[in-house]
């Protein structure tokens, strides 16, 4: 198994959140530093992790599909997806990992879904998360209310599928990945989890940027056609 965690000047929290995985999972930690400026890559050395650097800033999407491509190339049989800044809860991937086990995946961890602990977002941006939940869930036939959750655990199938068709715009990492595995045959499901407070650093969002994504990312969906999908016996 292999952990997934993309970063962006986390050099205050990356030692962390490494130290709580391995804590909760025997797992390789893997860990794409995305054009620091910071020390994140030497305390994510420091703290056990392998590190794959970009040497520039590409976004979180094409820092995934590093981290896709790397896994898909090792023995890897199961990847979770796990942010930088301590916000996701390890004890909550047990959870993930089990229903990987039975079939699933992906595994989306939801912050919305009943079970799931109180999460408070500004009410636009709980409106635009409605909306995508709205437009997605109807397209895949199923019910996702956390669609930018960036907590995930996938199958081999989904990590070798990922590894070459893992978009890489903004938020398309979370909402078009999710069409791309659902086009491509594969089972998804959502499970309730935990969010913690940030441990430190910055949020890398901001409103003008999430308004114009938030509309393409409903054209997208909206126009949405099927991806070829992956040959059986993957």
């Amino acid at each position: 198994m292999i952990v997934i965690v993309p970063a962006l000047n986390e050099q205050a929290t990356i030692g962390s959140v490494i130290a709580g995985i391995r804590e909760r999972l025997d797992a390789e930690v893997l860990v794409v530093d995305d054009g620091s400026a910071d020390a994140t890559a030497d305390r994510a050395r420091a703290a056990g992790a392998v590190v794959v650097r970009h040497p520039f800033n590409l976004g979180v999407g094409a820092a995934l599909r590093t981290g896709f491509r790397f896994a898909a190339s090792g023995p890897y049989r199961v990847a979770m997806q796990i942010d930088a800044d301590g916000q996701h809860d390890p004890g909550d991937a047990a959870a993930l990992l089990e229903a990987v086990g039975s079939g699933a995946d992906v595994v989306v961890g939801s912050r919305f879904a009943e079970g799931a602990g109180d999460y408070e977002v500004s009410s636009s941006r709980r409106l635009s998360m409605k909306v995508l939940s709205r437009v997605l869930s109807r397209r895949i036939g199923r019910r996702i209310t956390d669609t930018t959750s960036g907590y995930r655990a996938f199958s081999r199938r989904a990590i070798e599928l990922f590894a070459s068709q893992y978009p890489s715009a903004y938020l398309s990492d979370t909402v078009e990945s999710l069409l791309i595995a659902h086009y491509n045959g594969l089972e998804i499901i959502e499970i309730p989890v935990s969010m913690n407070e940030r441990l430190g650093g910055v949020a890398s969002n901001n409103r003008i940027r999430s308004v114009y994504h938030l509309i393409r990312l409903v054209l997208v969906i909206s126009i949405a056609r099927t991806r070829r999908p992956l040959p059986k016996g993957h």
